[in-house]
């Protein structure tokens, strides 16, 4: 068997268990898996073993909890040393639901990572789909995908490390090669490149291949193609600005209700949601998904129920026109609208220490714990923060470094961060949590992160304290990105987007004083927030989704309240009905 064709490893002392888990992996998944099947839990343990010693990867571990077999759990515990990166599922017998406490015990305690039921018949999809998902999210990780996209830079530059990270989020296919490795020089070499301005992008899905050298976000976006530029006379009923959860949810909402929608975003789709590993509190999902997943989901979905999208493009300014609102984007297009939603969500705060911040995509990262985590393998890793964000980078990273510390500034994390969270942290060996600790300086050694000092977070912080960390994921605050919208949106005093009841309808700024403001609309009428960005606003996945959910109904509303002047015909010409840009349905 081919060493890079990854390992499915069954261990089981349940004969039957055993039997059916086999059949079913080598008839469906054989081909592209090599399946390795254990007749006890030592023997399983051996094996993974010897599999990281010869540097195989295991993309997914199974152990049962059954009647025939109680030492599953305590296998799946253990093989997380061995390949801490592999998916682990329990496997559980319908009808045993006298097991039940031990396992959600055991997941909760992240021991394992989903709960599959045995296969009893043959094209047990639902077996299968769970499978598949494993596998799905366990490649994402990796990196593993075809190579659509050819990134050739320095392992060091912060532009690169942008570019990877925006690729990975944007579920773009690409694969990064160092200046100077041999498939980097080999293609330099084929292009005729010789000193060619870094990063190289090369689009290998073009005929012929389209090269560019060190792109701005605007070259990007349009040598991709993806999404254009609509029709300068096209008025849309809503623009939503940020494609975060909140404003993916108003996209796919409505579009689904008729409303002419255009998203743009001016990083990538899932917003800091899409940057989480795993989230294992959104309703419907109780495996848990990926925040890259449920946001890639949620686009593809608003897409093909008629959404336009602009990526990498950022909104510059909103102006008036009319009746209309206009959004300047930054490749010069002006779109007209409406209405728009404001859905731009925030970004983490920054340190603001020289030397760390000199060192930003050199061992520094804010947020990036997803496409960075692979490289912080065998090193000791430093996390930043208090919420779940934080939670769950320290879960990610712990997968591939030796050691992961989170740095909490206050005293606990129960008020802060969910307790499935809290417990799964407590309960990984290689993760430690320091509390009352801030970070106070750094180290670096060769141009790349050695060191971070932290002291206490008191009045009286004391001595600092040096802890080795060849990586540091920042994870901290909430600063809104509202600085594009004019000075008559109101804002609270540290700049979150005021709304309904909260907004201050007797204020001269306010647009229509006499009129009740919706519960989502800001100070300018037609105008709404939604999201993390909204002042008030309780930070979670599925609170943003349901901004985006309500807030359409308000749109009906605004629209329908008004609706847009009918055009003057010219003289000896006939007069037809108005028609509104979009098919608005009013409910």
């Amino acid at each position: 068997m081919d060493d890079s064709v990854p390992i499915m490893l069954i261990a089981t002392t349940d004969t039957t268990s055993r039997r059916i888990l086999e059949d079913e992996l080598r008839r469906r998944y054989g081909a592209d898996y090599e399946v390795v099947v254990c007749a006890d839990h030592a023997h399983g343990r051996a094996v993974l073993e010897g599999l990281r010693r010869w540097k195989r990867q295991v993309a997914l571990i199974l152990g049962c909890h059954s009647p025939g077999d109680h030492g599953g759990l305590d296998f799946l515990r253990r093989a997380y040393g061995f390949h801490p990166a592999a998916k682990r599922g329990v496997v559980v017998i319908w009808g045993d639901f006298a097991s039940a406490p031990a396992v959600f015990h055991a997941i909760a305690l992240g021991h394992a990572e989903l709960l599959i039921i045995r296969p009893e018949r043959s094209r047990d999809e639902e077996f299968h789909g769970a499978i598949t998902d494993a596998l799905d999210d366990w490649h994402l990780a990796q990196g593993v995908a075809f190579e659509a996209v050819r990134l050739i830079g320095e392992v060091t530059d912060e532009r690169t490390h942008t570019l990877r990270d925006s690729f990975s989020r944007n579920h773009i296919p690409s694969v990064f090669h160092p200046v100077g490795s041999e498939t980097a020089q080999r293609t330099l070499e084929s292009l005729g490149l010789r000193n060619p301005a870094l990063p190289v992008m090369v689009l290998q899905y073009t005929a012929p291949p389209i090269v560019l050298e060190n792109p701005s976000d605007l070259e990007i976006a349009q040598a991709v193609g993806v999404t254009r530029p609509p029709p300068g006379d096209k008025i849309f009923d809503v623009v939503v600005v940020g494609a975060g959860p909140s404003g993916l949810a108003t996209a796919v909402y409505a579009s689904s209700e008729g409303l002419s929608t255009m998203v743009v975003e001016g990083e990538a789709v899932g917003g800091q949601a899409g940057t989480s590993s795993l989230i294992r509190n959104y309703p419907g999902f109780s495996r848990g998904v990926s925040g890259a997943h449920l946001a890639y989901r949620s686009f593809h979905q608003a897409w093909i129920l008629g959404t336009d999208f602009l990526f990498l493009r950022k909104v510059e300014g909103l102006g008036v026109d009319g009746a209309l609102y206009t959004v300047s984007i930054s490749d010069g297009t002006l779109v007209r609208c409406r209405t728009v939603v404001v859905a731009t969500g925030v970004d983490y705060r920054r340190l603001g220490i020289p030397e760390l911040e000199d060192l930003l995509g050199r061992g520094v990262f804010y947020g990036a714990t997803v496409s960075e985590a692979p490289s912080m393998a065998g090193k000791h890793v430093c996390v930043v923060g208090g919420g779940n964000s934080a939670g769950q980078a320290v879960l990610h990273l712990a997968k591939y470094a030796a050691k992961v510390t989170l740095l909490v500034r206050g005293p606990s994390l129960s008020v802060s961060m969910s307790d499935y969270l809290i417990s799964q942290l407590v309960a990984t060996r290689n993760v430690a949590i320091r509390y009352s600790t801030k970070i106070v300086g750094g180290r670096a050694r060769d141009g790349f992160l050695a060191a971070v000092k932290v002291a206490a977070s008191g009045a009286d912080a004391g001595p600092s304290e040096e802890i080795e960390a060849g990586g540091l994921f920042v994870l901290i605050g909430s600063v809104p990105r509202t600085s594009w919208l004019p000075d008559t949106v109101e804002r609270d005093p540290a700049g979150f987007v005021r709304t309904g009841s909260s907004r201050n309808v007797s204020d001269g700024r306010s647009g229509r004083p006499d009129r009740a403001p919706l519960s989502l609309e800001t100070s300018m009428p037609g105008i709404f927030a939604i999201g993390d960005v909204r002042a008030g606003s309780i930070k979670r996945v599925a609170t943003a989704v349901g901004d985006g959910a309500t807030v359409v109904s308000m749109l009906h509303t605004y629209l329908a309240e008004n609706p847009l002047p009918a055009p003057h015909p010219a003289p000896g010409e006939a007069t037809a009905p108005e028609e509104l840009p979009g098919n608005v349905r009013f409910s």
